[in-house]
């Protein structure tokens, strides 16, 4: 009775003088672990709600869908709520759209990573044979692909040449970045047509560029138009990512090659070879470069070099290139068996020191050289130097003389010049004739193309002359075959060549060598 009493007399009692220390309340269904469970329950329906809602929205047909929006905007009385309605309708169609499009990438995505058949390390090899572009495309398939494009040995060997200007610095950092230390080829610029204008071949490609016209209308007389904003231009500035991590992607750079990039300056591109003591190749198109600061920083920080193509953004106007600059070049760089400096006014008694001094040089080109006569080419081909050379290219050089070429010719019928195998004389302006500058020789007539044939028939002639294009070179080779030895110009790099028991003294000049220079050219003394 009493305990009766207690029970119904208990929630007064409880009332009027509470628990001074209450025991905490169970966990229940209703009220859960922690207030988020509650509100997430709620929200869990709410989201039921809304599958349902969505799955009886698409349910319906187009007509029926378009009816049902017309009667409810008709419903609306004002035109604000209607102009309401039509824009919330956009916005949720929008949602709708992007939601859709979301989802189709990623089940792709799951697709592609589901039956691709290769695993990822057999991916990242195959990735790494593309060229930049088409990585990059991979790279935005899926995300198997993207991750697998993210490895540095995909970008060991970087192709950024375009067309037409659309690579920025943020390109460039962003693919060095990634490349890290794997980096072993770097090519940037651009080149509005084909590339077989570029090393190894006849033409130049500063006139290629200026002249051609590609399949998209762009010329190079409106390339500033066509740049349009400055997110598509290549500033001085894009080459420091190989300085970044104190020189770390830079470290193992084996090739570079730069094209037309404008406002790379002599202060930028020597900043990026500091970066890189392990380059072999390098070619430089259409760079606002002078010639002597240039060869000043491969001498200083490129010792291993073994090609070296420089092509003149302004033909005949840089005179820069002093002799000290050409004997530190020689005695730095003993490696180089590549060398084609093209569109320079240079003289005969630098290139003498060039071509005698580099004793493993198998290809030249001095083609469109303002100051070059040919002399430079006297009592060499044997022992004194030049001895390996293969290819050499003299084209379009303005002073070249019809004696220098027959006494060359001379000197290859007598045993000089072994190996050579293909020698270009050919000029539109024809060859300087013996005593008289504004004589022009078009005529081949010097040339013992019965003797040559004879007794050297593996040398290639080519000799083009503007007044005889039609019939030259019938009798000697077809000029086709420069393209086969240009193409191997880069063989001339082999490491594994064996060295030459000669002194390496032999780049100083005998100082009883004289030189028939063109009246318009400065004395070696003054230099």
């Amino acid at each position: 009775m009493d305990t009766l009493l207690l029970r119904r007399q208990s929630p007064a009692l409880a009332m009027e003088s509470p628990n001074p220390n209450p025991k905490r309340p169970c966990c229940s269904a209703t009220s859960g672990l922690n207030p988020k469970f509650t509100t997430s329950s709620n929200g869990f329906s709410s989201y039921i709600d809304h599958d349902v809602l969505l799955e009886s929205f698409l349910g319906l047909s187009d007509s029926s869908f378009d009816l049902s929006f017309n009667r409810l905007l008709g419903s609306k009385a004002s035109d604000s709520e209607q102009n309401d309605m039509i824009n919330r309708a956009l916005r949720l169609g929008s949602a709708l759209l992007e939601a859709g499009k979301r989802s189709a990438r990623a089940r792709d995505s799951m697709h592609n990573a589901v039956v691709w058949a290769l695993p990822s390390d057999l991916t990242i090899k195959v990735f790494s044979l593309l060229d930049t572009q088409s990585l990059c495309y991979a790279a935005v398939t899926c995300s198997f692909f993207k991750n697998c494009a993210a490895d540095p040995a995909c970008y060991a060997n970087v192709d950024l040449i375009t067309v037409v200007p659309r690579v920025n610095n943020a390109v460039v950092a962003t693919i060095v970045h990634r490349a890290g230390n794997g980096l072993q080829s770097l090519k940037l610029g651009f080149v509005p047509g084909p590339l077989a204008a570029s090393s190894g071949s006849s033409q130049s490609v500063v006139n290629f560029i200026r002249k051609s016209t590609d399949a998209a209308g762009f010329s190079w007389n409106n390339k500033r138009s066509k740049q349009g904003k400055e997110y598509s231009i290549l500033t001085r500035s894009c080459l420091a990512p190989l300085n970044a991590n104190n020189g770390t992607p830079g470290a193992c750079l084996r090739r570079l090659h730069l094209y037309n990039i404008e406002r790379l300056d002599n202060i930028a591109l020597n900043a990026a070879l500091s970066a890189c003591p392990s380059l072999l190749d390098l070619e430089i198109v259409g760079l606002h470069v002078e010639l002597r600061q240039t060869l000043e920083s491969i001498s200083k920080f490129c010792p291993l070099i073994e090609r070296l193509f420089f092509e003149s953004s302004k033909t005949g106007r840089d005179d820069s290139l002093k002799l000290p600059t050409c004997s530190d070049l020689v005695s730095n760089c003993p490696h180089l068996s590549s060398l084609a400096l093209r569109g320079f006014k240079l003289h005969d008694y630098k290139a003498r020191i060039l071509v005698k001094g580099f004793r493993k040089l198998r290809y030249i080109d001095f083609s469109t050289s303002y100051s070059i006569t040919g002399a430079f080419l006297k009592n060499l081909g044997g022992s004194a130097g030049g001895g390996l050379l293969q290819v050499l290219i003299l084209r379009d050089c303005m002073h070249l003389k019809e004696v220098e070429v027959a006494r060359l010719l001379a000197a290859v019928l007598a045993g000089d010049f072994g190996h050579l195998k293909y020698l270009d004389i050919s000029n539109r302006e024809g060859l300087v004739s013996e005593g008289d500058w504004y004589r022009r020789c078009y005529s081949r007539s010097f040339i013992p193309i019965e003797r040559l044939s004879e007794e050297r028939p593996d040398l290639c002639v080519l000799a083009e002359f503007s007044l005889e294009s039609s019939d030259v070179n019938s009798e000697i080779n077809s000029s086709s075959h420069l393209s086969s030895l240009a193409s191997d110009s880069s063989s001339f790099m082999s490491t594994s060549e064996s060295s030459d028991s000669s002194d390496q003294g032999s780049g100083s000049e005998d100082s009883s060598f004289m030189y028939e220079e063109s009246s318009d050219e400065v004395d070696q003394g003054s230099i």
